[in-house]
């Protein structure tokens, strides 16, 4: 029996919130058609990132990687910025 690492959920988000300490806050949403009438709906999800370098601004589009558990309400980091906000 073989376990594989470092199959690890990957999100891409917008930075809501750059205001903590190495940390942002991380809004990412999904859109999913209703079960039965059919329209499509758009859930979102925040999640707390802890960005090393404090590089993320409000209005970033960010990637971000599940991690350990890093503080109370961090498990995710920082991956890249892939569009910065204008």
């Amino acid at each position: 029996m073989t376990t594989e690492r470092n199959r690890r959920k990957a999100r891409q988000g917008v930075v809501v919130s750059a205001n903590g300490e190495k940390t942002c806050v991380v809004q990412v949403s999904n859109r999913k058609r209703h079960p039965f009438y059919g329209k499509m709906i758009t859930r979102s999800t925040k999640f707390h990132t802890h960005d090393e370098e404090n590089a993320a601004q409000v209005g970033d589009v960010v990637q971000i990687m599940e991690t350990r558990p890093l503080s109370k309400l961090k498990r995710w980091r920082l991956i890249e910025i892939v569009e910065k906000a204008k």
